[in-house]
C-alpha cells in the first residue's frame, strides 16, 4: 500500500486510453476483428502493460481477474466497460489501491498462513458468494467498518423486550397465552390496524422463549454473514420488507388474528439465502451444503408447524385467536423475489437490474392493495373482529 503515489499517474494514464477506446470503438476493432464482443486475456494483458507500465504484475492480475469473471481466457468488452464505469459500488481503482494481496489464479480456499480474522472473512465469503472473483473481491476489500450492526441491534432489542415482558407477565414460556399479552402497544391487532407502527413493531414481541430462541439463532447465523457481505442497507431492506409483508399478508389472509414475532424478516433472509444456494449450486463452495440446507429447512418447518399449531390452539383470550402464521409466508415471498435479486448481485447497482424493478413494482402493488384492503374490505365484508385488548 506504500505505492499509492506511484500508482496514481498510471491509473490516470490507464483511464485516458479507455475513454479514447470507448469513443472510437478502438478496443473491439483492433482486438476483436470478428466482432464477437470478446478479446483474449493475453491481448488485454498486453494492452494493460502498454498503457499501465507503472502497475506491478499482481496489480495487473487484479484488473484481469475483475474483468474476466468466468476465468475462461477471454474478456467481454461490455464487462470491461462496466468495470471502468463503476458498476460496482467500489470502483476498480479502489480494488487496485486497497488490495495489497496477490489476486492470482489460486483459489482463496487454498491460501495458507492466514490469521484468525482472515480465516473468518474467508469462511463468510465461501458461505455467501457463489463466484470466486466475488469471494476474492470481498476478502480483499472487507474492513469490518462498519460492522454488521443491523442484525445485532435488532437481536438485542428483541431479547430486551422479551425479558421485560417476562418480568411484567411473570412468564417466559408461551408468553402469548397470558391474558394480558395482547395489551402491549407493539403487537399487531386487527382492531388496532389503524395504528400503523404495529405493522413493524410486532417483531419485538414473541410468543415465548421457544419462539424467540429459534428466530434469534437463525437471524444471527444467516443474517450476520449476509450483512457482512452485502451491507446493512441491503440486508436491512430485505428484513424490513419481509416484516411489513408478513403483517400485511395477515391483514389480508387471516383477518381476525394478531401477529407477533420476527419470523417474517427471518424467513425473508433464510429463504433468499437458500434460494441463492440452489440457483448457484455448483458455484457455492460452503461445506456440507446439502446437509445444512436440510437442517435449515427442518428448523423452518418446525417453527412454522409450531406457529400453525398455536394459531388453532384454544385461545387464552377468546374470542381473539392466537397469533397468525401467515407472516412466515409473507417473508418467504419477499425472500425468493427481492432477496434473491440482492444476494445474486453482490456489489452491483440494483437499479441496473430489470428484475429488481419488476419485483419492486410487484411489492409496491401488494402494499397498496393491502392498504386499500385494510381501509375498505373489513367494512364491506361485515367481518366480526375480536374486541380490542
Amino acid at each position: 500500500r506504500g505505492d499509492h503515489t506511484k500508482l496514481a499517474p498510471a491509473i490516470k494514464d490507464l483511464r485516458l486510453p479507455f475513454r479514447e477506446m470507448q469513443r472510437s470503438s478502438f478496443l473491439p476493432t483492433l482486438f476483436d476483428s470478428e466482432s464477437t464482443g470478446y478479446i483474449s486475456s493475453e491481448k488485454f494483458r498486453n494492452l494493460l502493460q502498454r498503457h499501465g507500465s507503472e502497475l506491478d504484475p499482481h496489480k495487473l492480475e487484479v484488473l484481469l481477474a475483475l474483468a474476466d469473471n468466468n476465468s475462461d481466457g477471454k474478456i467481454c468488452y461490455q464487462d470491461f466497460v462496466n468495470l471502468m464505469s463503476n458498476k460496482r459500488s467500489n470502483s476498480f481503482r479502489q480494488a487496485i489501491l486497497q488490495g495489497n494481496r496477490r489476486l492470482c489464479s489460486k483459489a482463496l480456499l487454498e491460501e495458507t498462513g492466514l490469521s484468525l480474522p482472515q480465516r473468518l472473512i474467508r469462511h463468510v465469503a465461501y458461505e455467501t458468494l457463489p463466484r470466486e472473483i466475488d469471494r476474492k473481491w470481498y476478502y480483499d476489500s472487507y474492513t469490518c467498518c462498519p460492522p454488521p450492526w443491523f442484525m445485532i441491534v435488532i437481536t438485542i432489542v428483541e431479547v430486551a423486550f422479551f425479558l421485560y415482558n417476562g418480568v411484567v407477565l411473570d412468564r417466559y414460556v408461551l408468553q402469548v397465552t397470558h391474558p394480558l399479552y395482547l395489551k402491549n402497544s407493539l403487537v399487531y391487532h386487527p382492531q388496532l390496524r389503524a395504528q400503523a407502527w404495529r405493522y413493524l413493531t410486532y417483531i419485538f414481541m414473541h410468543a415465548g422463549i421457544e419462539h424467540l430462541g429459534l428466530n434469534v439463532v437463525l437471524q444471527l447465523l444467516v443474517g450476520v454473514p449476509l450483512e457482512m457481505v452485502h451491507g446493512a442497507p441491503r440486508i436491512g431492506f430485505v428484513y424490513t420488507a419481509g416484516v411489513l409483508a408478513g403483517s400485511l399478508a395477515v391483514s389480508v389472509a387471516d383477518m381476525t388474528a394478531p401477529v407477533v414475532g420476527s419470523s417474517g424478516g427471518v424467513y425473508a433472509l433464510i429463504s433468499a439465502h437458500l434460494a441463492n444456494i440452489v440457483m448457484n449450486w455448483s458455484g457455492m463452495k460452503c461445506q456440507f451444503k446439502l446437509l445444512r440446507m436440510a437442517v435449515a429447512l427442518i428448523c423452518m418447518s418446525f417453527e412454522f408447524g409450531r406457529a400453525v399449531w398455536l394459531r388453532f390452539h384454544p385461545s387464552a383470550y377468546p374470542p381473539c385467536p392466537h397469533p397468525s402464521f401467515v407472516a412466515h409466508l409473507g417473508g418467504v415471498m419477499v425472500g425468493i423475489t427481492l432477496g434473491v435479486v440482492i444476494l445474486r448481485n453482490y456489489e452491483q447497482r440494483l437499479q441496473d437490474q430489470s428484475l429488481w424493478w419488476i419485483f419492486i413494482f410487484i411489492y409496491v402493488i401488494f402494499v397498496l392493495f393491502a392498504i386499500f384492503w385494510n381501509v375498505f374490505a373489513y367494512s364491506l365484508l361485515d367481518l366480526k373482529l375480536p374486541p380490542p385488548p
